[in-house]
């Protein structure tokens, strides 16, 4: 497996964090409260993952894309794993034990240009403006942080924030401790994230701020990307972007009783279109409604 400086070993990334929906969806798997985690401390579950993983490297492998294997640990802070019975002293285990699972197929493939990152979501609903003190964020996400570095992760890469605050907090603090960091906004189908603020501003603050080693967009469909994307010499700044498969917005999805899986070709041809036309981009993958057969085709087409 490649070690080397994050995104160096190969110009075209896929990431996938549309994990949740296949599984309760796809396999009929019950995540109480959404949360994944749990399943590194089950057989069951280390199967499942272990399976999904090998997947992922499969398709890296028969491209020539890297790939980026995130733990499925987003909702592995205090405030969202107490629903699932979880607490705050459990956590660096939960992520320790993640990243050993996900490192344990990835060295099986040295071939294979591969990231170990520990998923960081925000400290509540994804939907939701989020944590907007940066220093505050920053000491709430330490402990996650720290076994993600630790545990010896390639990268932490934070999904679904809604506020810069929450961004600044995560990225600085990684700098400070000393893991690159991937940090990734969502956008409402207006192109802003959810406290109002044009992604174009969340954007240029956080490069400013803290210059992580990625700034990108997930949950949300390229469509509501558009929305956001007015030319400026900001959008050279994002490296990329992880899509809904579903053109409903955030509100529509979490009342969803049926999987919106969209069509794996149209979307794959939205976001190779996308890298065609934003030469920074280097990172496309799957969000909510996604499954390997939209990884498979997007991988196809970024080479």
């Amino acid at each position: 497996m490649t070690h080397a400086t994050p995104l160096s070993s190969s110009p075209s990334w896929i990431a996938w964090t549309g994990m949740e929906t296949d599984l309760i969806f796809n396999k009929g798997v019950d995540l109480p409260e959404f949360a994944a985690f749990p399943m590194v401390d089950t057989a069951e579950g280390r199967e499942r993952l272990q399976a999904y993983y090998e997947a992922l490297i499969g398709i890296g492998r028969d491209t020539g894309v890297g790939v980026i294997l995130d733990t499925p640990t987003w909702m592995a802070n205090p405030d969202r794993a107490s629903a699932v019975g979880y607490g705050a002293e459990d956590l660096p285990r939960v992520t320790r034990d993640a990243v050993a699972l996900v490192r344990g197929v990835a060295d099986k493939h040295p071939d294979v240009s591969a990231l170990i990152s520990v998923q960081i979501g925000p400290q509540g609903d994804g939907y939701k403006p989020g944590m907007a003190a940066h220093d505050a964020a920053a000491t709430y996400h330490r402990p996650q942080i720290q076994a993600a570095k630790d545990a010896g992760a390639d990268v932490v890469s934070a999904y679904t924030l809604g506020a810069s605050g929450e961004a600044i907090g995560i990225a600085s603090e990684a700098a400070r401790i000393g893991i690159p960091a991937l940090i990734s906004y969502t956008v409402e189908t207006d192109g802003r994230l959810a406290d109002g603020t044009a992604l174009s501003e969340a954007v240029e603050t956080l490069h400013a701020a803290a210059a992580p080693a990625a700034i990108m967009v997930n949950c949300a469909h390229p469509d509501h990307l558009a929305e956001a994307l007015d030319g400026g010499a900001w959008e050279s700044k994002l490296t990329g972007f992880v899509a809904n498969a579903s053109r409903q917005s955030h509100a529509e999805l979490d009342a969803c009783e049926t999987l919106d899986d969209g069509d794996p070709e149209e979307l794959s041809q939205q976001l190779a279109a996308l890298k065609a036309g934003h030469s920074g981009l280097r990172i496309l993958g799957g969000c909510c409604g996604t499954d390997l057969r939209h990884l498979r085709a997007t991988a196809k087409r970024m080479l």
